[in-house]
This record gives C-alpha cells, structure tokens and sequence, in this order.
C-alpha cells in the first residue's frame, strides 16, 4: 500500500523549536522550508539546523521532506547537505519544466554516489507555480524515477495567473485539474495547496472537502490546527469501511479456495474495487477508526 499523504505541514527551516516537535503534530509528512521562510541572511544556518534536526531527532513516524532552493541559488548546497542528513524527499519549489525535475535529480545523484548511498535513495517532490509548470506538468511528472509526488503552490500561481485566491477556488480548478491528471497517468502523489487564513475554519474546510473530491491525496498545511480538520474529512465513514472490509474478506476467502476469481454478492470484484477498498482501509487505520485485527 502506498504511503498516505493526507497532510504535509510546513516548518520554517530556522525554527528549531518547530524542527524539534514536528514529529508531535500528527502530520503524514513535514516539509522543512529552506526557500521563502527562510531570508537570505539565514540561508546557510538554516541549512545547517535541518541537516543537525534530521540527523539527530526521530522523524520515524513522519515522512520528511526539505524544499530547497533553487539550483541558481544555493539549492545545490542544500541538497548535499539534506541527502547526507537522510532526508526521504527533496521538494523542488517553482518547477517549469521536465529539464528542472533533470538537474535537481543529477545533484542527488552525484551526492549519492560520492557517499556511497544507494542511488535513488533520496525522492523527489515538485512545486508547480506557473501557468508554464501547469502546461508542463505530465512532463514534470515522469521527469524522473525518483519523483513521488507533485503539489501546487497557488499564491505564486495566482499572481502569475494576474488574478488573487477566491473563496469557491474556480481560479485553481485548470491548475488541480492538470496536476492531478498528470499524477495519476504518472502513478505518483498530488498534494494540494495551503490555506493560509488558519481562523477561517468553515473556508478550510470546503477547500478540503473540494480537493478530496477532485482526487488529490492530501493537502499543505501551515499551522498545526489545520492537521485533524484534514484528517476528519479524508476519514471514510462506516459504510465505506464495511463495504471495504467485505471486499478484502471476499479476496481472502478466493484465496484460500486457489479461486482466481474473486466475487461479493453475486458481482465480481475487479481491480478498481481492490484498490478502492485498500486505500479506504488504509485511511480507516490512519484515522484510528479500526485496527489490523477488525479485517
């Protein structure tokens, strides 16, 4: 089964209290932020905190990711240094073009092989921000075998777009709508943007509950609050639970009768349904809504 990636929180890279207590929050993943939260002043420190956090407290529980900077800046650097501290993905922010996703995936290599660490350990993950990443985003992802997922950043979107962030979101609906399509051709994650106005709770939530129908895995988070909203409306609910549960029982039983056939009430079961009911019992887990002894 895939990862989940329900929510990704930002932690600003010069925060060592927030690098510390990021495996608390409850998050699938934790993107520590080199680029915007990050002056410039406080780039090379910041580098050198996430690099001491990652190596020393247990991120175990939590998928860790780091958004560097660009390679025309001090990206380079920051992929050394993340690579060595055994970061699981490296985001790339503002990703145009295929030929980004290219050399980012060149520097982790070269740094994989001059450490002797196994090449294509470290993944990758791309920012789309751009009308011309949105055009390019099927290219962008299957850049690379490393690429995991891809997310859009829409405040950067928006303004390259001349337009701003709306309640009912219509300005982003080309932009999700390619991105996902791009990352299910792909086989990889989508994760949707933030939502940055943490008291507006009712907004959140209709954002979330309008990328989950879309389709997208999850979604960006800035402040820990935001964490159980996005977990409440990705959890299945009780229906969809035992209708997975049956599903799973009915693949046991066939296998225990060496049936290739698999079937539930008279229908057969097909892949789409599998897959369908593997995801909801994986959410159902996550969620704490059952346990691996229920099915």
């Amino acid at each position: 089964m895939e990862r989940l990636r329900r929510t990704m929180m930002f932690v600003p890279g010069a925060n060592a209290a927030m690098l510390r207590d990021a495996p608390l929050y409850g998050a699938d993943s934790i993107m520590f932020d080199l680029e915007d939260a990050v002056s410039l002043k406080e780039k090379d420190s910041a580098r050198a905190l996430v690099h001491f956090a990652l190596k020393t407290f247990d991120y175990s529980s939590v998928e860790t990711v780091v958004r560097i900077n660009g390679l025309d800046t001090v990206g380079a650097q920051d992929v050394e240094a993340m690579v060595l501290a055994g970061v699981n993905v490296v985001r790339l922010p503002k990703t145009e073009t295929a030929q980004d996703i290219v050399d980012v995936d060149a520097v982790i290599t070269q740094v994989e092989k001059d450490n002797a660490i196994p090449v294509g350990t470290t993944k990758m993950m791309a920012a789309i921000e751009s009308a011309e990443g949105v055009l390019n985003a099927r290219e962008i992802a299957v850049a690379s075998d490393r690429l995991i997922g891809i997310a859009l950043g829409a405040e950067d979107y928006a303004t390259n777009m001349k337009t701003v962030r709306y309640p009912d979101g219509q300005e982003l609906l080309f932009a999700r709508s390619m991105i996902i399509h791009a990352a299910r051709a792909a086989g990889i994650a989508a994760i949707d943007t933030v939502y940055s106005d943490v008291d507006n709770t009712e907004g959140f939530e209709n954002e979330v509950r309008r990328i989950k129908q879309l389709g997208f895995d999850g979604k960006s988070v800035i402040n820990p609050r935001q964490i159980p909203l996005v977990n409440a409306i990705y959890a299945p609910t009780e229906k969809e639970i035992q209708n997975a549960k049956e599903v799973i029982w009915a693949i046991r039983d066939a296998e225990a009768k060496g049936s290739g056939v698999i079937s539930l009430n008279g229908k057969m079961i097909d892949k789409p349904i599998v897959e369908r009911a593997e995801r909801v019992i994986a959410l159902a887990k996550a969620a704490k809504l059952i346990t691996e002894e229920d099915i």
